[in-house]
């Protein structure tokens, strides 16, 4: 089964009030709205959980590419999670990484599934990243 994601996540105030939310479409154009809010939060902690819970949703052996808005989430699963496992998740900066608790249930939920990741410029017109915006606020 392939599939299409698009994720978005935000917060009033940082921290503060926040929400995520996530469509899903799979290869015969199905499409599901899942969202979800918190009462006190960070907008990249939203940004995170909502392919976290996109992901549980989808079968193992998956194809899936997910869009998302947030260079934080993109740049983190594609490129800093590894140096972070190997540094006992110890940053760049030789700081605690942020949000690892969620970051380790996202690298556990890609495991076994082929993702593409792809940055999304927020708030242009793509009518799939505006609707995971609404869901998320």
């Amino acid at each position: 089964m392939k599939y299409v994601v698009y994720t978005d996540g935000a917060c009033s105030g940082n921290p503060g009030p926040g929400g995520w939310g996530a469509i899903i479409i799979d290869d015969k154009e199905n499409q599901i709205s899942i969202s979800g809010k918190e009462k006190s939060t960070t907008n990249n902690r939203m940004e995170l959980t909502a392919p976290i819970m996109a992901l549980k949703k989808i079968k193992e052996s998956s194809k899936i590419i997910i869009y998302t808005d947030s260079t934080y989430l993109k740049n983190g699963i594609t490129i800093w999670i590894e140096n972070w496992k190997k540094n006992g998740w110890i940053n760049a900066n030789r700081k605690p990484v942020k949000n690892k608790d969620l970051w380790v249930v996202l690298n556990k939920l890609t495991e076994k599934k082929l993702i593409n990741w792809k940055w999304v410029k927020a708030h242009a017109g793509n009518r799939y990243n505006e609707l995971a915006d609404k869901l998320a606020t």
